[in-house]
């Protein structure tokens, strides 16, 4: 049987940002360390399920070893993005906006706070945006004062910013 030749996707080997706070840093720390806890307890499982036999029709033998091997890809996940993390520090130039920094901007008279910090931290409901968004890109590199011009599609919306901190 001939495998099929598979084109990469567009979202093939993506960079992952190494940019996060310590709050960031310390959440997956934390899941690295459950999954090492509970990874002898899946592989286990698997031993226990292979011993029972045929392996071609033991449905839970094949369920718990996907669970093993999803766990082994996060923990490799996890590990390789601690690696390379670089913790978001408040240091740098007061008054620019910069990775880190909390802006208040006004868009017709209304104030709105975010938040800007790296792609794996982003949450919008939360005010919390990442440099790299279309606003974010936008407000980098300015200060308080600065009125920037946000295009999305067509339509062109201009934001002032208040305060940075």
């Amino acid at each position: 049987m001939r495998v099929p030749i598979r084109k990469p996707g567009q979202y093939t080997n993506v960079q992952r940002d190494p940019h996060m706070t310590q709050d960031k840093f310390d959440e997956l720390s934390a899941e690295l360390a459950r999954l090492k806890r509970a990874r002898p307890a899946a592989a286990a499982e698997v031993k226990r399920l292979a011993d029972m036999g045929d392996l071609s029709e033991n449905f839970g033998y094949q369920m718990a070893k996907n669970r093993l091997r999803g766990m082994n890809q996060r923990m490799e996940d996890v590990e390789n993005h601690l690696k390379e993390a670089k913790i978001i520090s408040s240091a740098g130039q007061p008054g620019v906006v910069q990775l880190g920094s909390t802006v208040t901007i006004t868009r017709e008279g209304k104030n709105v706070t975010y938040t800007v910090l790296g792609p794996t931290e982003t949450n919008p409901e939360k005010g919390i945006i990442s440099y790299q968004s279309p606003l974010g890109k936008v407000l980098m590199g300015r200060r308080a004062g600065d009125t920037v011009n946000f295009e999305q599609g067509k339509t062109r919306t201009q934001y002032t910013i208040k305060e940075i901190k």
